[in-house]
């Protein structure tokens, strides 16, 4: 980050009714479950949605039976400076040599990549760019605790098996999905 940019930014997509849920998801809604104009004494309000609509951080319970819960997520891993790389040239796998190309990586913590398939546009993307097994594992290897993607999802939107996923919660990282980067300038 140059000298002009704040040191925290809000990466994540606004929650409302058009926010684009994968596909069978449960939407998001929001409504009222109390109004003091109805006569009520307070007003509360209610909303439903899958856990996967907009902005989040997977669990390794998503992948696997038996692995730790959001509740037991380290919040380590979330905050602190990161490398933002625009990988949005690329249309599907993304080797090691590919993404340091355009980014020196020997060493790093956090990793986000614009891939510009984001549901911030309004759409659900049909396909994205991700990283090979092979790639998480080096980068699993320099430091990696966060990987963050503006796309649905670290893996294709069709694998059944989720290898990327399954990677880094073996190596004890950390996934955020839906990121909003387009405002963000790519380190």
């Amino acid at each position: 980050m140059n000298g002009s940019e704040p040191l925290l930014r809000d990466i994540s997509v606004t929650l409302n009714p058009d926010t684009p849920e994968w596909p069978g998801d449960t939407p998001f809604s929001c409504g009222w479950a109390s109004l003091i104009g109805a006569g009520a004494s307070v007003n509360v309000s209610s909303f439903t949605s899958s856990p996967h609509v907009g902005t989040h951080a997977d669990a390794p319970l998503h992948v696997r039976e038996g692995w730790s819960g959001s509740h037991e997520l380290s919040l380590d891993a979330f905050f602190g400076p990161a490398i933002v790389v625009d990988v949005s040239n690329f249309e599907k796998e993304i080797s090691i040599e590919d993404l340091e190309k355009i980014q020196s990586l020997p060493f790093v913590e956090r990793l986000l990549l614009r891939t510009g398939k984001t549901i911030a546009a309004g759409a659900f993307p049909e396909s994205w760019p991700t990283l090979s097994e092979s790639c998480v594992r080096t980068l699993l290897g320099r430091g990696l605790k966060l990987l963050g993607v503006d796309a649905p999802s670290v893996d294709p939107r069709d694998s059944k098996n989720l290898p990327v996923h399954n990677m880094i919660f073996l190596g004890n990282g950390a996934i955020l999905e839906n990121l909003d980067l387009r405002r963000v300038t790519p380190t």
